[in-house]
């Protein structure tokens, strides 16, 4: 089997409601695009992934999976994935992990239909279902926050995890008001997306803990491992961390190394593909670390993470950003929470999602080929 042809159709991603997560996170602009890689063969099968998010743009990105990325993979067998996987990332300088990690899922797409199995079946599965947990977007107020968090555990979702306003005061007293609103019994999570200095960190870390929050996610600067060391010593809440920047496996090496995390983090975009979450797992098993896969930032990324969650030991949840509706886009069929709070395996070939041909036949903006 041998590629043949390699190609991004761009399609139009329209009124996305303003949302934010954190003053160091992009912001959607309203519009957007998405791309849907095509990866097709002689033997007629094809392997597909989306690039782009809501404030990342497919056609930033495309352009240069399409000039240096579609040499590599022409004429390759698609069954050789290691082998690409190497090829792919020694683009690196020129093309962006976002579309290394775009390639890399639909050649273990491709790979899924040619054995007629769900990926997680060729990395081999561990689990058939795993805990949904609620990832808040900022509110304006506590209340918002109380109301979201209780809605989502009155209808049997496992946890709720806070975006705060990232003012230190502030996100102390939200967390109190949440921790009251839910009672002591249920799962909660922080999440303040790098925006703390050290002593705010230390302040804001201790006050959770005593509250009984199960992580304390991204308090520092995304690179500020110096600080997370420091920090990881005086807390006993576990540290969530190497959710970015965006890099291959060996950026996690000197986290591990020094100690300066707890669990570690990552998604198929911004790891380059479910290669390197794969990978990624393994390397934190051995050192007894989880594993908290990171939203995929498009709909066809979130199945693809979902996949390598069900092949995994180490991890524990499945992220959905809030609002719900806003993050999905692109599939006829997206992932569901059951009424028990549970998101289950793929059971179809390849990814085994859904893809809406029409509506990205309707929105085409363009072809990059």
């Amino acid at each position: 089997m041998k590629i043949t042809d390699v190609t991004l159709t761009l399609f139009s991603w329209e009124s996305i409601p303003p949302t934010l997560y954190g003053h160091h996170t992009a912001r959607p602009t309203g519009n957007s695009n998405l791309g849907l890689l095509a990866v097709t063969t002689d033997q007629g099968i094809t392997g597909h992934a989306f690039l782009g998010t809501s404030s990342n743009p497919a056609s930033l990105d495309g352009p240069g999976l399409i000039r240096f990325l579609k040499p590599v993979l022409m004429g390759q067998d698609p069954l050789d994935r290691e082998r690409l996987n190497r090829l792919l990332w020694a683009r690196a300088r020129a093309a962006t992990v976002r579309a290394i990690g775009a390639c890399d899922v639909a050649l273990w797409d491709l790979a899924g239909k040619a054995a007629g199995l769900p990926i997680h079946r060729l990395i081999g599965t561990m689990r058939s279902q795993i805990a949904a947990y609620a990832s808040s977007e900022i509110h304006a107020t506590p209340e918002e926050y109380v109301e979201q968090a209780r809605h989502y555990q009155s209808t049997g979702w496992r946890a709720y995890k806070i975006h705060p306003p990232q003012y230190w005061r502030d996100d102390i007293k939200l967390c109190e008001a949440v921790r009251k609103g839910v009672g002591d019994d249920y799962t909660l999570m922080l999440d303040s997306t790098w925006s703390y200095r050290y002593e705010e960190a230390l302040r804001v870390g201790r006050a959770i803990e005593e509250m009984g929050f199960y992580w304390f996610e991204d308090p520092l600067a995304d690179q500020d491992i110096y600080n997370y060391v420091k920090l990881k010593q005086k807390l006993d809440i576990p540290i969530l961390a190497t959710e970015y920047p965006i890099g291959g496996l060996d950026a996690y090496a000197p986290w591990i190394l020094e100690r300066a995390t707890d669990f570690l983090r990552g998604d198929v975009a911004v790891k380059g593909g479910i290669t390197t979450l794969v990978k990624t797992a393994h390397l934190a098993e051995a050192f007894r670390l989880n594993v908290e896969v990171h939203h995929g930032g498009n709909s066809l990324n979130n199945v693809a993470n979902l996949h390598v969650i069900m092949a995994i030991r180490n991890t524990e949840f499945f992220e959905v950003l809030l609002p719900d509706a806003m993050q999905k886009y692109g599939l006829a069929q997206d992932i569901t929470v059951d009424r028990d709070g549970l998101v289950h395996a793929p059971t179809e070939p390849g990814l085994g999602a859904h893809i809406d041909f029409d509506l990205i036949e309707r929105k085409r903006v363009g072809l990059l080929t």
